[in-house]
């Protein structure tokens, strides 16, 4: 990306009211950040979702946006991080196919964001040392899969699995809830030293300067869940961030599990609710989480190549393999509006694709090619 494209896209994320849906959406019309700052006010407000009071903002507040955009770019320069944006390959294609993805993602750390097997691990603050264990156990089980793992680095259960991590070489990765300017807490710097030296790194949505306001966490949470293929939750109380980043998973339609615990545990109530509800799926044991996942499946990718070489598909499903090799993982909703079609016309697409053995379904409603 040239730079006039990267100050543009990293100042809309400076225009106040403009949120990460209505970033995509300028872009999206607009067809680059740079074109979307300098369009009109009569061009903004055709585009959905632009009031008046947006399209206001971006003519009022894009000259100091833009200052304060390159300001960050001389942050970014001097701290070498990478920028991801939402229309590049970089960007986490997991978490393109929620709706509140942000325009951008600042990373410390060279790690692949599309690793083929993601995780997040999230839970108490509290840990209790049975908590602990099972942060560690999990690890250790999951290391000969190679995942990428992904947390909070907060207190607790964060902080246990990424250094379950570090120590078993499993490349782990803290979404934060402030600026890339900073570690909270300050006492898990050196463990993120570790992390970012060891293959993983730092993720924040939020520029340099922000603080880690009660406000960002939640925010933070849609990025953890999002980025992965499961949530597990470890131990949890009944309310908090852990239970917030389950619900969002689930929204999400990603797999979650989550291990149970004493009835009277106040550190396991969340873990246990969920389960109840059938919010989350019971794991018993790390052991089971490959299976659940599928990662223990060979697949023979030649013969499915070749399988797909000789089937004949129509104008319609050129389409939908087209639109599932840019989003590997799509949800049903995503296929409706991308392609125009009725709801029944792209179940029946579906269908004939999967007699064909070109697409398959996945847990969670979204489809992907074979």
């Amino acid at each position: 990306m040239n730079y006039e494209t990267l100050q543009h896209g990293i100042a809309l994320t400076f225009i106040p009211g403009i949120g990460a849906i209505n970033a995509k959406t300028l872009v999206s019309y607009c067809g680059d950040p740079a074109t979307a700052l300098k369009a009109k006010k009569s061009a903004l407000m055709k585009i959905p979702g632009v009031g008046i009071k947006q399209a206001e903002a971006i003519i009022n507040h894009r000259l100091r946006a833009l200052e304060r955009a390159e300001r960050e770019l001389l942050f970014i320069e001097e701290q070498k991080l990478q920028v991801c944006f939402y229309f590049e390959p970089a960007y986490p294609r997991r978490l393109k196919t929620c709706s509140d993805a942000p325009l951008l993602l600042y990373q410390k750390g060279r790690t692949n964001l599309n690793e083929a097997r993601i995780i997040s691990v999230v839970g108490t603050r509290n840990a209790t040392r049975y908590g602990k264990k099972l942060c560690y156990q999990l690890i250790e089980t999951l290391a000969a899969y190679e995942p990428l793992v992904i947390s909070g680095l907060a207190y607790g259960v964060d902080y246990t699995t990424h250094q379950a991590c570090v120590d078993n070489q499993v490349p782990t990765i803290g979404v934060l809830a402030h600026g890339l300017d900073r570690i909270y807490p300050a006492q898990h710097t050196l463990l993120a030293k570790q992390m970012t030296e060891q293959g993983g790194g730092l993720l924040s949505e939020l520029p340099s300067g922000t603080f880690p306001d009660r406000c960002n966490f939640p925010m933070r949470n849609r990025i953890v869940a999002g980025m992965s293929d499961a949530t597990i939750i470890v131990e949890t109380a009944n309310k908090g961030g852990s239970m917030i980043t389950a619900n969002l998973a689930n929204s999400y339609h990603r797999d979650v599990f989550a291990f149970p615990g004493r009835i009277n545990d106040k550190w396991s109530s969340g873990c246990n609710l969920l389960i109840k509800h059938s919010k989350a799926e019971l794991i018993l044991s790390p052991k089971e989480i490959p299976s659940q996942l599928g990662w223990e499946k060979t697949v023979d990718s030649k013969a499915g190549i070749q399988k797909q070489l000789f089937v004949e598909l129509t104008d319609e499903e050129e389409k939908v393999v087209r639109l599932l090799k840019v989003f590997p993982e799509c949800p049903i909703d995503r296929l409706n509006s991308s392609l125009e079609l009725s709801s029944s016309r792209i179940a029946a697409l579906l269908l004939s694709l999967e007699l064909k053995g070109v697409v398959q379904a996945l847990p969670g409603s979204l489809w992907g090619l074979c």
